[in-house]
C-alpha cells in the first residue's frame, strides 16, 4: 500500500474514531442527567422560572443536587398547547420557561431561587441579553402561599444587595399551565454543545453574568444563608490543604497534570477501603469498584460518590475527553472513558496524586464510618 494511501486511511479511521468518541460524551452527558421523573410524585416539589432563553436555564438549574428534573417548556399565556413559533411571535403572551421537579429533602426552594437569580438580568424588562421580547422577560411563577413569599423575600433580597443597579423588575406571578417545549429543545445544552457556547457568548449572557456575580459570595446577597451547602467538604481550607500538598500532588489536582503510568501510588493498589479527594477529603471512588485495567493507573467501573464527581468536557492535547474533578475541592482527577467493564463499560482512570486512600479498618477513624458497612 502506498504512503499516500496509509495517511489517507489513517485519517479515516483518526475520524471514525473522533466521531464515535464525540458521540459517546453526548450520550454519557445524557446519561448524567437524573432519570426523568413521575411529577406528580408526591415526594418531588415544583418550581418554575423564565429567565431568558429556556436551554441556559436548564443548563444551570439541573446542576443543582437535589434537582431530579428540569424542562423546557411555554408558560403565563392564553393558548393552549403553543408551538416556539407561536411563542415567539409574542401573540400567545407565553415566557419561555423551565420546569423544575427537585427533591425538598436535598435541596430547599431558597436554595433554587438563588441559584435563579444568578442566572438572569432581573432589571431588564424587555427580556434577557440578545433576546428581546415578552417571552424572554424573566419571571417567578409560585404553586402556593409559601413559594409566593419565599419569591418575595428573596426578590427584596436582591435589591436590597447592590449586585444589580437599577429596579428589580423580574414579576412573581401565580403559576398558571405549563407546556412542554419540543423535544429539539429539552437539553439543548448537552445535544449541541458548541451551538449551545456559541449562542450563550454571543447572546452577552455568559459574559454579563460572570462581571457582575465575580467575587460575589452567597451571604453578601442572602444574609441567612440559606443557599449554602452545609456538606462538610466545602467549609475547609484550601489554602492551607494546598500548602501541604507535594510538587507531584499540586501539579495533577491544580494544574491538570498526569503523572507517569504504572510509577504512581494506587495503581496496583489492591488493599480494601475508600478514596478520597487529596484537598477536601469527600469521598470518591471505592476498591469494590477497582479494577485491573492494565492503563497503570487506578481505575474504577463506578464512583462511590456520584455527586462528588463533575465530568466537564477537555479538549486539551488537540483531542476531546471527558476530564473528571471533584465537586467541593475542584481538582483535577483523571478522565473517563467508555473502555470499562460491564455493566457500566466506563474507566474511570485517575490519578494517585489526586487522591487519598481510607484502609477500611481506618474509616472509622479517619471520619468515613458510615463506609464500613461496604465491606462487612
Amino acid at each position: 500500500m502506498s504512503i499516500k494511501k496509509l495517511v489517507a486511511l489513517a485519517l479515516v479511521v483518526a475520524l471514525v474514531s473522533y466521531f464515535a468518541y464525540n458521540n459517546f460524551i453526548i450520550e454519557r452527558r445524557l446519561d448524567m442527567k437524573k432519570a426523568k421523573v413521575d411529577i406528580n410524585d408526591e415526594r418531588y416539589d415544583k418550581a418554575t422560572f423564565a429567565g431568558g432563553c429556556f436551554w441556559c436555564m436548564e443548563a444551570a438549574l439541573e446542576k443543582v443536587d437535589g434537582v431530579e428534573e428540569v424542562i423546557s417548556g411555554y408558560t403565563g399565556g392564553d393558548a393552549a398547547n403553543p408551538s416556539y413559533e407561536e411563542v415567539s411571535s409574542g401573540t400567545t403572551g407565553h415566557y419561555e420557561a423551565v420546569q423544575v421537579i427537585y427533591d425538598p429533602e436535598k435541596v430547599s426552594y431558597e436554595q433554587i431561587l438563588h441559584v435563579f437569580w444568578r442566572q438572569i438580568d432581573p432589571t431588564d424588562s424587555g427580556g434577557q441579553f440578545a433576546d428581546r421580547g415578552s417571552q424572554y422577560r424573566s419571571a417567578i411563577f409560585y404553586q402556593d402561599e409559601e413559594q409566593r413569599e419565599k419569591a418575595q423575600k428573596s426578590k427584596e433580597e436582591i435589591g436590597k444587595s447592590g449586585v444589580f443597579d437599577g429596579t428589580i423588575v423580574t414579576e412573581i406571578l401565580p403559576a398558571s399551565e405549563f407546556y412542554p417545549a419540543e423535544e429539539y429543545h429539552q437539553d439543548y445544552y448537552i445535544k449541541n454543545p458548541v451551538r449551545y457556547n456559541i449562542y450563550t457568548q454571543g447572546s452577552g449572557r455568559k459574559g454579563f453574568l460572570k462581571k457582575q456575580w465575580e467575587g460575589i459570595e452567597e451571604d453578601h446577597v442572602f444574609p441567612e444563608g440559606e443557599g449554602d451547602d452545609s456538606s462538610r467538604y466545602k467549609d475547609f481550607d484550601k489554602e492551607k490543604r494546598l500548602e501541604e500538598l507535594t510538587e507531584l500532588q499540586y501539579k495533577v489536582t491544580q494544574k491538570s497534570g498526569t503523572e507517569r503510568a504504572f510509577e504512581n501510588e494506587y495503581w496496583d493498589n489492591k488493599e480494601e477501603g475508600i478514596y478520597v479527594d487529596i484537598v477536601s477529603g469527600e469521598p470518591l471512588f471505592s476498591s469494590i469498584d477497582k479494577y485491573a485495567s492494565g492503563t497503570g493507573w487506578p481505575s474504577f467501573s463506578k464512583a462511590l460518590e456520584p455527586g462528588n464527581i463533575v465530568e466537564r468536557e477537555d479538549r486539551g492535547l488537540f483531542m476531546k475527553r471527558i476530564e473528571v474533578r471533584s465537586k467541593y475541592g475542584d481538582s483535577h482527577l483523571g478522565h473517563v472513558f467508555p473502555d470499562g467493564p460491564e455493566p457500566s463499560g466506563l474507566r474511570y482512570c485517575m490519578n494517585s496524586a489526586a487522591l487519598r486512600f481510607i484502609p477500611k479498618d481506618e474509616l472509622e477513624k479517619e471520619g468515613y464510618a458510615e463506609y464500613k458497612k461496604l465491606f462487612e
